[in-house]
C-alpha cells in the first residue's frame, strides 16, 4: 500500500519578516524555514498506518524551491517517511499547487490513503488538500481528529463548529487533512535524521507537469507589515485620578467618546 503526505514548509513564526521591494511578496533571505505544524499531524498519522499494514511505505511529497524544500522533506524522512519527491516551483499559488500535487500522485500511482494538514499556516488558505482531491477524483474531509482504516475504506472524526463531531466514512483512495489532536508526533531520532541526510529525494520539475501559465490565477501585491503600536500609556494617581485622565485621553487623543 502507497502512502502519499503532502507537506508545505513555511516560515517559522518566530521570524523575522520583511517586504521584497516590489511589494509583492516576502524577502526569503534570513528566514527560519520550518514542516508546517499540521503536516507534522499527517506524516506521523501515515507513518502509523504503515507501521500496521505491512508492506506499505510512506512517501512524502512537497512543492517550492527545491533548494529548500528539500530540508523539510528530510525533517519528514527523520519522522519515518519511507521516500520523498520535491517538485520545483516558485511563485505558484494553492489552485496550481493542488494541481502539481495531483499530477504527481497519479503518476506515482497506487495511492491508497493520502494526508495532508489542514492548512498552511503562512497563508491559512485551508484549501490545497480538497482542491488536489478533486483533481484525483476521491473522496475527501478536514479538520479531522481521529482516523481509522480497515482496508477498504477510512472512517474518520472531523471537529465542526459549536464543539461537535462529525464521522464520516470513506472508499480508498481518499484524502484526509489532519488537525491538531489527531496524535503526539513524534520527534526525528539521530539515527532517522542521518539515514534522512542520505536519502536520496526525486525531483520533478513543475514545466514537466504540463500545466498552463493560466493555472496561476491568483497574483500578490501591495503586501505591507502591520503598523507598529504605539508605546503604553501609564497613568499615574488613584483609581479615581486614573478614571479621570482614561476618559480625558479616549475623548481628546484617541477620539473614541
Amino acid at each position: 500500500m502507497k502512502i502519499f503526505v503532502c507537506i508545505k514548509q513555511v516560515p517559522d513564526t518566530e521570524t523575522k519578516i520583511k517586504i521584497t521591494p516590489d511589494q509583492n511578496g516576502i524577502d526569503a533571505a534570513g528566514i527560519k524555514w520550518v514542516l508546517n505544524p499540521y503536516d507534522e499531524y499527517a506524516v506521523e498519522e501515515a507513518v502509523k498506518l504503515r507501521d500496521a499494514n505491512a508492506g506499505s511505505q510512506v512517501w512524502v511529497l512537497s512543492v517550492g524551491p527545491k533548494t529548500r524544500v528539500v530540508e523539510s522533506l528530510r525533517t519528514a524522512l527523520a519522522m519515518g517517511a519511507d521516500e520523498a519527491i520535491v517538485v520545483n516551483a516558485e511563485n505558484l499559488d494553492n489552485y496550481s499547487t493542488a494541481k502539481a500535487l495531483a499530477e504527481v500522485i497519479k503518476a506515482e500511482g497506487g495511492a491508497k490513503v493520502i494526508f495532508s494538514g489542514k492548512l498552511a499556516i503562512d497563508d491559512n488558505a485551508s484549501s490545497v488538500s480538497q482542491m488536489m482531491a478533486e483533481f484525483l477524483n476521491v473522496p475527501h474531509t478536514t479538520v479531522v481528529s481521529k482516523f481509522a482504516y480497515n482496508g477498504e475504506n477510512v472512517v474518520v472524526e472531523r471537529d465542526v463548529e459549536g464543539g461537535a463531531k462529525e464521522v464520516v466514512q470513506m472508499m480508498t483512495p481518499a484524502v484526509v487533512a489532519a488537525n491538531k489532536g489527531l496524535n503526539m508526533p513524534r520527534y526525528a531520532s539521530l539515527p532517522g535524521i542521518m539515514k534522512a541526510k542520505k536519502k536520496v529525494i526525486k525531483e520533478v520539475e513543475f514545466s514537466s507537469l504540463n500545466i498552463p501559465a493560466s493555472d496561476i490565477k491568483v497574483k500578490h501585491s501591495n503586501f505591507s507589515l502591520p503598523a507598529e503600536k504605539p508605546p503604553v500609556k501609564m497613568i499615574a494617581g488613584d483609581s479615581s485620578a486614573q478614571a479621570s485622565e482614561l476618559v480625558k485621553l479616549l475623548r481628546d487623543e484617541a477620539k473614541v467618546l
